[in-house]
């Protein structure tokens, strides 16, 4: 009984000794400003906020969440696929493929996917 208590001691010290060095080992002594300055995409943080931002780049994000959540939702019909009614599974794929493939042809005519404009 006493040997593991003194063993458990002996665990924590080395332990609380390892964590201080590795805490004393880490700071950095040298402050750059530029590395201790936030970047936030490619803007100047030391200018104003109230900059123009190019709705271009928001609607690009919304486009990749879009068909992100896409790929989440198409890979439990493929591992369902052993386990429901053929008829039923094809049926709501389709559907739901046809319903991304209109959004993505509304998001082409509307010129969301031209990055030139």
């Amino acid at each position: 009984m006493f040997s593991m208590i003194f063993i458990a001691s002996i665990i924590m010290t080395i332990s609380f000794f390892v964590m201080i060095l590795a805490s004393i080992l880490s700071k950095k002594t040298l402050v750059d400003r530029e590395k201790s300055s936030p970047f936030e995409c490619g803007f100047d943080p030391k200018s104003s906020s109230r900059l123009p931002f190019s709705l271009r780049f928001f609607l690009i994000t919304i486009i990749f969440l879009i068909f992100d959540v896409e790929i989440a939702l198409i890979l439990p019909m493929i591992i369902i696929f052993k386990f429901s009614n053929l008829m039923i599974w094809t049926i709501t794929s389709v559907i739901f493929i046809l319903i991304l493939l209109i959004g993505l042809y509304h998001e082409w005519n509307q010129g969301m996917l031209n990055w030139s404009n």
